[in-house]
């Protein structure tokens, strides 16, 4: 055999060897399709890396029904956080909120009521009056609430969700999606974690009166920490879920079943599946230093790098023995640097197959050194090969 046919052969069993390789790496990591779910649309998501685990018709524009109160609370946990608002603020109770048709707190025409009492008779009672209440007394109307519910679902990048109103009774030009409502629930979960608690708490009493969670997730599995529960014939019946385990989050979303255990079995299915087959891991520290650069030019020599904010990966269960994480930093950094500055890199794969990558920033600002350091620092540079090697 010549020479050119052994390397031809060569070449040909290696690009053979290479292909089954990736295919035994494909082939172990293989995770069986999620269940079958009988509703209209579903997603599945982890929380903390935004990993769409599931899904079926999530970006269809649908009714959503009291599942519209997770973004009514979240607008005013925001005012509160500007401190426009606060919990203990009274508000007064208007002839419209008290007869919104539904699920109501029992408040009463010129009651005044805490803002926190509106918020639990929302998020656990799923009171229309209380919706319409707290949106009177934020904006004035209904209506100029609403717009605040658009713009905020704009700036999260709900592109395919419009609100008219605070409690999702049926009205035309109202809708939003599984994917949409993932990600609200998401933002809501990790901007107001003091106030997420509330969603997890099985009844409340208002005016005497007694109403239980709907939400029958939170008494079967006690993972379940939330979320919201939705009902009109136009919707169906549908199901916000988040549960914990072992420090990874799922956000699960039913929307149109035929019933309550429906929606609760069907969740309860999609939350099992991700946290059978799936794990999730942070792998980095936000905010802390990863690496000590070489300042070149500096009022100091080292500058430390890392991560804006966690670095969580989503990967299939028993695999993260298989992680590796390369971090690569910017030849040459030169004074001045800007906090938040992007100078290097972290690459994660599995099983040698990219999974991840994120940008590694400047910790903190560093100006120019003195007329000394930065002819010094010059000289040296000039005897540091350039990067082609010339």
């Amino acid at each position: 055999m010549t020479s050119f046919k052994k390397f031809t052969l060569f070449l040909f069993l290696g690009l053979q060897f290479a292909v089954f390789q990736a295919w035994a790496i494909e082939a172990e990591l293989a995770i069986p399709p999620a269940p079958s779910i009988a509703a209209t649309a579903f997603i599945l998501k982890d929380h903390n890396t935004g990993k769409i685990l599931a899904e079926n018709n999530a970006d269809a524009k649908l009714a959503p029904a009291s599942l519209t109160k997770i973004m009514t609370v979240y607008v005013v946990f925001n005012e509160i956080k500007k401190g426009t608002l606060h919990l203990d603020d009274l508000a007064t109770i208007s002839q419209k909120a008290w007869s919104t048709t539904g699920s109501r707190m029992f408040i009463n025409v010129n009651d005044r009521v805490k803002i926190e009492d509106l918020l639990k008779g929302v998020i656990i009672q799923s009171g229309n009056d209380a919706s319409v209440a707290l949106a009177e007394h934020v904006a004035g109307s209904e209506e100029t609430f609403a717009e605040m519910m658009n713009q905020q679902a704009a700036r999260l990048g709900m592109m395919s969700s419009h609100f008219k109103n605070s409690d999702g009774l049926p009205t035309e030009d109202h809708y939003t999606t599984a994917r949409d409502l993932a990600t609200l629930t998401s933002a809501l979960i990790k901007e107001f974690p003091e106030y997420y608690r509330w969603f997890s708490q099985k009844e409340f009493t208002y005016n005497k009166i007694t109403q239980q969670n709907r939400n029958q997730l939170l008494s079967r599995d006690e993972s379940v920490d939330g979320v919201k529960t939705g009902f009109t014939d136009e919707a169906g019946y549908c199901l916000v879920a988040s549960a914990l385990r072992e420090n990874m989050r799922l956000i699960s979303i039913v929307m149109g079943t035929k019933s309550t255990k429906a929606r609760a079995n069907e969740n309860q299915s999609l939350l099992n599946y991700g946290f059978r087959f799936y794990e999730s891991h942070r792998l980095y520290e936000g905010n802390k230093s990863l690496n000590e650069a070489r300042l070149w030019k500096g009022a100091e020599q080292n500058l430390p790098l890392g991560l804006p904010e966690d670095l969580y990966v989503t990967i299939p269960r028993r695999h993260y023995n298989d992680l590796k994480a390369v971090i690569t930093v910017n030849k040459k950094i030169t004074a001045p640097v800007k906090e938040g500055d992007k100078l290097g890199v972290v690459n994660v794969t599995l099983k040698d197959q990219p999974l991840i990558s994120k940008e590694l920033v400047a910790l903190k600002s560093v100006g120019q050194g003195n007329i000394f350091r930065r002819l010094y620092d010059g000289a040296l540079m000039s005897f540091e090969k350039s990067d082609d090697g010339k």
